[in-house]
């Protein structure tokens, strides 16, 4: 089968960044699913994984957790699913990524792909859909209880990247107000676009900036950028007993004890745990796919694709990688259609 992947860490804009080779094709086992591998999406982890590897490969690395694609074969043990099965997925950590033509993944987290969207719109969602999610729902533990949530605010630092701009419209749909960061005229307008109904700059005083709005606290916050630039920020505006999740490393020690009079709370999200430990919760994320999926269909939730690249070629996800490692991206970029 086709496939794309690397040997080693290159500047993207050098061609042996990603490469183009052959691979034999798996066999599905057990709770596994052999899918066809229609379109992928790219993220931050692929830039992050690829700039890890110090050495030199023996064979290439196939990364890649985003993708949308039909079931062509199943393991003795699924039971969720058929062959001929439209599904999309972020796929495990610790195995094999979606740049390849044919990719196993668990079923358990996996979920029906959305009827009413293209195969790119579609592969934009996994990964950010699951982190927003599981991030509000599971860590912060909020509900859908509109009524309930109505003057609850929650700060979302970088609402127009990928996971942002899912977990702007969740949050909104959920009954909060919601506050987001942003710096560019087509940033605020997109997060605006997506539920928010404050922005502020993150390259200024959020602390200031979020004051400025007529908050002394806010009740959650949701850090997807910079975690150690803004500790201070967050521990400052989070409300007594309210609660912080990050999805990004720190590099050097937070002082948790600035949350501590507060009674405040801080947890990490990070979207491939269940798979990785294999948690007797891990069939939650086919569940949570397939509300996503739902809420898709219905136009509850809009697809965060901006940019879609074909064919499936090397060149076309270095340039993929290119627009998400800028920094600069808005949403979410897609290659799709194996030549």
């Amino acid at each position: 089968m086709k496939a794309i992947g690397f040997k080693q860490h290159l500047d993207i804009k050098n061609p042996s960044s990603l490469i183009d080779f052959e691979t034999k094709r798996p066999k599905p086992n057990g709770h596994d699913l052999l899918v066809r591998v229609k379109s992928v999406s790219v993220n931050p982890v692929d830039i992050g994984v690829r700039k890890n590897e110090k050495g030199i490969l023996k064979q290439p690395k196939i990364i890649g957790w985003d993708a949308y694609g039909v079931v062509e074969e199943i393991g003795p043990q699924v039971t969720l699913f058929s062959s001929g099965d439209r599904v999309f997925y972020a796929g495990s950590f610790i195995r094999s990524g979606s740049d390849s033509e044919y990719q196993l993944v668990d079923e358990r987290i996996v979920g029906n792909a959305p009827k009413n969207l293209t195969d790119d719109e579609i592969a934009a969602m996994p990964l950010t859909s699951l982190t927003a999610y599981e991030g509000l729902f599971e860590q912060m533990k909020l509900t859908f209880n509109k009524s309930k949530n109505k003057g609850k605010t929650i700060l979302i630092i970088n609402g127009t990247g990928g996971v942002g701009s899912v977990a702007t419209q969740l949050a909104n749909l959920a009954g909060f107000t919601v506050i987001s960061t942003a710096s560019r005229s087509e940033s605020i307008k997109w997060t605006k676009d997506h539920g928010a109904k404050y922005v502020v700059n993150h390259r200024h005083d959020l602390v200031k900036e979020v004051r400025n709005l007529g908050f002394k606290y806010v009740d959650y916050i949701f850090e997807l950028n910079d975690l150690d630039g803004h500790w201070k920020e967050m521990c400052e505006l989070i409300r007594p007993e309210g609660h912080i999740v990050s999805i990004t490393e720190n590099r050097r020690p937070i002082n948790l004890r600035l949350l501590t009079k507060k009674k405040a709370h801080f947890s990490w999200e990070w979207m491939y745990s269940k798979s990785y430990y294999h948690t007797q919760d891990m069939i939650s994320q086919h569940n949570i796919l397939n509300k996503i999926s739902t809420m898709l269909d219905l136009g509850e939730l809009q697809s965060t694709l901006t940019k879609s690249l074909s064919p499936l070629t090397s060149r076309n996800l270095r340039k993929a990688h290119e627009l998400v490692e800028s920094g600069h991206m808005i949403g979410k970029v897609t290659v799709s259609n194996w030549q």
